[in-house]
């Protein structure tokens, strides 16, 4: 979108975010506040002053005047977001971050901040008047953003001084702010074309955000879209008779969009919301299609039962206890309006599906089906198909910018113009025509054109590496903007000069991504450790030492990064009693995680999401981690009656070793260390993996998933470019020997006199306290790597053996489940 105002860019160029203003501390504004805490600023969160006080505060003695009253509705919504879960921080601590106030007492101190963002109610008058205030002590140059989520911004910048609407535009945040990626931006007919460079940069760098450029239309993007398929899927649902446990399990994972599916998404939303958005949009009288905003008949039922989700306690969905006290999720019979006990969905198209791991593959399968599945998926993405060609370029030139915004926004793994590649373009507009519909004529005309007649016609390709767009005036394809930043594996797929495989089994992958740089990409189920993945690390590390730099251990579209070692291999010699294999195995295992530091390249290891096991145990041997914020480590091999056994236990001595202190204080990191192993602890974020020292200070934390390889990339580059030189084993590894577990034997007879643990729990605890401890010396001492691992070894070996460690770990490859036994 064009500004209409032009200003020379350089006073932009050293803008710094430091100090941001929040007004507005709802479920959005706290959340916000938040958000920026986690990434390192000072947060000033405001709020109105309460008209009156409440009961309590009057029996407290408070009146109007008192700064609790004052600052009652601010810090009782900081409150709520602190004790809220998901969390919204971080680590706790950066709570700190923040200092609340209210509108009238602090908002002059905005003055001092770079950055002011509005999150008032979604009311054009109300804003206008916290515009009023905030020109008031606002000083020249400062951002300030909307973060509404659909009044239009001319309406928002209407009266506004000349430097207020130069530097204002829309910052359109999705809930939660910190897991869900999408940050729409948004110019005013008056912004500054700088101001929109700068936040484009700056949500992807520093917010970890797909940051998309909207046009200033009604609903923007992501909403126009998302409400548009949410409404027409339970309109489909109806038609079709379809119940609510089936259009959420044909909406989920299966189509690599979330387990809450349509209807308990809306229930986790709010259906006021929803209904509140499409009040909006089905007044457009510039769309051919605002019908499809208007309500089906079960939607306006719920609004007259007030029956709007979670915060009225019962929506399509509804939480009962039974006669035995358990909790009974009840779903609402679309037919009847009455509830009744969720039942389990099967379709013949679904089960069709389930040998297909490759997303894209498994679309044109679900299109052909012969039930009502197949029909369902015929007609939503046949409708979603040709709605999105209509609102181009009404609400984006560019058809990638939509299917991020989508993406990023909703949770997707495949936006809608990639889905329709997947199903295949041809085979997709037959599916719209035979709806008795049609796409925009673009759509014809790039069939047409056939700008690549050798090849299925589609609306996305790759070419040198590089992924590329239809640009629908120019009818060729253009590189995405800004892709180049990122490394895409799948870019480096394919054939001719852009495949960038040198090596690859079943499991794993190995890419030269440029720069003497290599990258193995795990391919397992949940990207496990078996013989696969460990052939491919192996052969990665040799090929590096032999002819490359470094080599960075990574995936960029998987759900995990590593969710731990291939337990069906263990569990059947176990069971067997084949222990030398059993043995050999976990010699061969310690040999490879160890030799991801002890190789003459530097080794860095790029974790994301699940990271658990031996995925912690590959994190804590590399040169250096580069992790996305939101990964969630641990060694957790205590849930299936063992013990780290790949390094993880040895390794976590180690570095409690290397953060003693004389005396005393060396047992409480130790226990520390020891507890979070013996409870499995996973972090809830890198931060908190950082506080567990399971990340060290050198380590590295990216905010953005989309730069998680190109980063890592660059910490191999660095290392190399350093000088590095291969590491020799440590032997100066301080361990407590009887002292430690002494210490550890009486906290753990006390738990299980307290029935906090059962036997196994204790002999497995006790045998992680044996070899945490460095076995049975009789003081203090310095030990060498090899001794840890051997005792490491032994200790696994001998809980191998036990029938209710086998029993656990036979529940979690049959049920999925951990069992305490």
């Amino acid at each position: 979108m064009e500004a209409t105002l032009e200003k020379p860019k350089a006073q932009m160029k050293n803008r710094t975010i430091r100090r941001v203003a929040v007004l507005g501390s709802g479920i959005m504004g706290s959340r916000i506040a938040a958000h920026f805490a986690n990434i390192g600023a000072d947060v000033l969160l405001l709020d109105i002053v309460p008209k009156e006080i409440n009961a309590a505060e009057q029996a407290k003695g408070l009146t109007t005047d008192s700064p609790a009253v004052r600052n009652r509705i601010v810090n009782e919504a900081f409150q709520t977001m602190l004790k809220a879960s998901p969390a919204s921080l971080y680590s706790p601590k950066f709570a700190e971050r923040v200092k609340l106030g209210n509108f009238d007492d602090n908002l002059k101190e905005i003055a001092t901040y770079d950055w002011v963002i509005e999150v008032v109610v979604e009311r054009l008058d109300v804003k206008r008047s916290v515009y009023e205030r905030v020109e008031q002590f606002r000083k020249p140059g400062t951002l300030i953003t909307s973060n509404t989520s659909g009044i239009p911004m001319h309406l928002l910048a209407e009266g506004r001084s000349e430097d207020f609407r130069r530097n204002f535009c829309g910052t359109h945040f999705f809930n939660p702010p910190r897991y869900l990626r999408l940050l729409e931006i948004i110019p005013g007919p008056d912004t500054d074309p700088a101001v929109i460079d700068f936040l484009m940069n700056y949500g992807d760098l520093y917010l970890g955000k797909t940051t998309v450029l909207c046009k200033d239309t009604p609903g923007f993007i992501a909403n126009r879209l998302g409400i548009q398929s949410l409404i027409q899927t339970i309109r489909v649902a109806e038609e079709l008779g379809l119940t609510v446990e089936e259009v959420d399990k044909l909406t989920g994972p299966v189509v690599g969009r979330p387990k809450s599916g349509t209807f308990r998404l809306s229930d986790v939303v709010g259906l006021d919301t929803t209904v509140n958005v499409a009040g909006n949009l089905v007044k457009m009288e510039h769309d051919e299609s605002r019908a499809s905003f208007e309500l089906p008949a079960s939607v306006q039922k719920l609004m007259e039962n007030k029956w709007l989700g979670d915060k009225t306690g019962q929506g399509y969905y509804k939480k009962t206890k039974d006669e035995k006290g358990q909790t009974q999720i009840l779903a609402l019979d679309l037919k009847t309006f009455e509830y009744k006990p969720s039942q389990k969905v099967k379709f013949s198209t679904l089960e069709s599906t389930k040998a297909i791991d490759n997303l894209k593959k498994r679309f044109p399968v679900l299109v052909a089906g012969k039930d009502n599945a197949g029909e369902f998926y015929r007609k939503t993405f046949a409708d979603g198909f040709q709605y999105a060609t209509h609102r181009i370029p009404e609400i984006s030139d560019e058809l990638y910018r939509i299917d991020a915004a989508i993406t990023a926004g909703f949770g997707w793994q495949l936006g809608l113009f990639e889905t329709w590649d997947a199903i295949g373009v041809k085979k997709g507009l037959e599916m719209i025509e035979a709806q008795g519909q049609k796409p925009a004529q673009w759509v014809y005309d790039m069939l047409e054109a056939g700008v690549d007649r050798n090849a299925e016609p589609s609306f996305y390709k790759v070419e040198g590496g590089k992924r590329k767009y239809y640009d629908i005036p120019t009818k060729s394809y253009k590189v995405i903007p800004g892709a180049e930043a990122f490394t895409i594996l799948e870019n480096l797929r394919g054939d001719g000069p852009s495949n960038k495989v040198v090596w690859q089994n079943a499991d794993a992958s190995i890419y030269d991504i440029g720069d003497g740089i290599l990258n193995v990409e795990f391919r397992s189920k949940m990207n496990t450790f078996g013989q696969g993945v460990s052939e491919a690390l192996n052969k990665g590390i040799s090929l590096a030492e032999k002819d490359f730099r470094g080599l960075v251990v990574g995936n960029d579209s998987a759900e995990a990064f590593s969710a731990g070692a291939n337990l069906a291999t263990l569990f059947m010699f176990a069971v067997e009693q084949e222990f030398d294999e059993v043995n050999l195995m976990i010699a061969q295992f310690q040999k490879l995680i160890t030799r991801l530091r002890y190789s003459s390249i530097p080794v860095v290891v790029a974790p994301h999401t699940l990271t658990l096991g031996g995925g912690c145990e590959a994190v804590l041997h590399a040169d250096r981690a580069v992790a996305h914020a939101e990964s969630y480590i641990g060694l957790v091999e205590v849930g299936v009656g063992l013990i780290p056994a790949g390094g993880g236990t040895k390794e976590m001595a180690a570095r409690a070793s290397d953060l003693y202190q004389s005396g005393d204080p060396e047992l409480n990191i130790l226990q520390n260390v020891f507890m979070n192993i013996a409870t499995a602890k996973v972090s809830t974020s890198a931060q908190e993996a950082r506080e567990m020292n399971y990340l060290r200070s050198t380590d590295q934390i990216v905010l953005n998933r989309s730069r998680l390889l190109a980063e890592a990339k660059q910490a191999a580059i660095e290392l190399a470019d350093n000088g590095y030189t291969q590491p020799k084993p440590r032997t100066d590894i301080k361990v407590q020997g009887k002292t430690g577990i002494a210490l550890f034997k009486a906290g753990l007879t006390a738990m299980r006199m307290g029935r906090y643990i059962s036997d196994h729990d204790m002999k497995i605890a006790d045998k992680l306290a044996y070899v945490i401890c460095g076995g049975d010396l009789s003081a203090p001492q310095v030990v060498s790597e090899q001794y840890l691992l051997d005792l490491e070894r032994e200790a696994f070996l001998s809980l191998t053996g036990e029938k209710k460690t086998l029993e656990r770990i036979q529940s979690l490859l049959t049920g999925g489940k951990p069992l305490r036994n």
